[in-house]
């Protein structure tokens, strides 16, 4: 009986018609080529045919990746690589005949870019090890990861799996396809482009080794991409975890540890941060909680400053859209943890932002009067309509009230989080 191969799985009309889908609803910034994927489609519908056969021939070539950096609120910034929509689409097809292959034979303590698996998931388990009496965390940063791993060992556990010479030589290329930074090719030796949608499923090919390190030595463990925490109960024995498993990570698996950051904490300490999480310990019930960590609510502060300058000229319903839609979903994702009261600060702060953009926008006194009077007197308005007072001063003043603010539907972060606290 015929057994298709994985490559032409890869090219089967139906998966290619699922890749394309996944590629679209993710959207992304346009690669080199600077081809957006809203033209993908008709792309496609000219050169589909060519690519199927120049991928089955081994002569299709990934185009490089285009470096991209993203500001962190730290001042920092992260560094993606973006391949082309073309690109992204073939990758897409070959993880989704990969991923269910390689699933298999992942731990069930490693819970990142797996199907069904999410971060809250990771957060729950590490809670459950830390109440279990393994209140001694061993952090292991790993330097650089996605930019640092070794092409020849990822191949080589690759091909334990995958018997296909075809998807083999199919997935090198997007290796070592290169990276455009500021119109200049450098060539890719070593490292996974993170922001490809392979990258996340070699990530995982190339961790897997150490989670079946950290097995075999029965340890608890939690890890998420190249997240990895292990949980022991002394730090003497924290201490020869961190010296064991730093060796293995660098000897056998060619990564890089990086020792500043990489250190032996206990969950309540203010640097102990996993996912974003920080943890505390409940002294009424006698149990290990998880919460926001400072820095991720400084990122969200920063991303909020964004969205509410004064120079960015959008409108207010639209500008509250783009709010509410990342307060949502940075309260979901963080839902599990508690975080009451710097909720209620959050919302008056952003509700203090949103009245500086109303205000600003109200430029003439004109304009002002017309808006005021939907609240004041005939008098008041023409009053306020003239004030000298600074945008801050009139943004925390009762002119502009939370009532006002409502006619925006602006999203209050205390009660969503109230409605979907488990």
């Amino acid at each position: 009986m015929y057994e298709p191969t994985l490559l032409s799985q890869i090219v089967n009309p139906d998966n290619l018609n699922q890749a394309y889908k996944q590629v679209m609803k993710n959207k992304g910034a346009a690669g080199v080529d600077d081809m957006p994927i809203t033209a993908l489609k008709a792309h496609l519908s000219l050169h589909k045919d060519m690519l199927i056969h120049q991928i089955q021939q081994r002569e299709y070539k990934p185009r490089p990746v285009k470096r991209v950096e993203i500001p962190k609120a730290n001042g920092g910034v992260r560094l993606l690589g973006i391949p082309t929509v073309t690109d992204r689409f073939i990758q897409q097809a070959i993880a989704q005949v990969l991923t269910p292959i390689f699933d298999k034979q992942f731990h069930e303590n490693s819970y990142g870019f797996r199907p069904k698996r999410y971060a809250e998931m990771a957060i729950l388990q590490s809670l459950e090890n830390m109440n279990d009496g393994y209140e001694w965390l061993v952090d292991i940063d790993l330097e650089r990861f996605f930019d640092t791993v070794h092409h020849d060992r990822l191949m080589n556990i690759v091909a334990r799996t995958v018997k296909d010479g075809d998807v083999i030589s199919l997935v090198r290329k997007f290796l070592v396809s290169g990276v455009m930074i500021q119109d200049e090719y450098q060539e890719t030796i070593i490292g996974t482009p993170q922001g490809g949608n392979l990258s996340p499923l070699l990530s995982n090919v190339m961790l897997n080794e150490l989670d079946k390190e950290l097995a075999s030595r029965d340890l608890r463990f939690v890890r998420y991409t190249d997240d990895c925490i292990i949980f022991v109960k002394s730090d003497m024995a924290a201490r020869r975890v961190m010296r064991s498993v730093s060796k293995f990570i660098e000897e056998t698996l060619g990564l890089i540890v990086n020792v500043t950051k990489s250190k032996v904490r206990k969950p309540e300490d203010e640097e102990t941060k996993f996912l974003g999480f920080g943890f505390y310990y409940d002294w009424q019930d006698r149990l290990y909680k998880a919460r926001p960590h400072k820095l991720s609510l400084q990122e969200l502060k920063f991303k909020l400053k964004r969205l509410t300058r004064r120079a960015w000229g959008i409108s207010t319903k639209h500008r509250v859209a783009k709010i509410n839609s990342l307060l949502r979903g940075w309260v979901n994702y963080f839902r599990i943890g508690k975080m009451q009261k710097r909720l209620k600060q959050l919302d008056a702060n952003i509700r203090m932002g949103l009245r500086i953009c109303i205000r600003k926008q109200w430029k003439a006194p004109r304009n002002r009067r017309k808006n005021l009077m939907l609240g004041l007197s005939h008098y008041e308005a023409y009053k306020y309509s003239y004030t000298s007072k600074s945008y801050d001063r009139v943004a925390y003043s009762w002119i502009l009230t939370t009532q006002r603010l409502a006619k925006f539907v602006l999203l209050s972060v205390t009660e969503h989080y109230s409605n979907i606290h488990v």
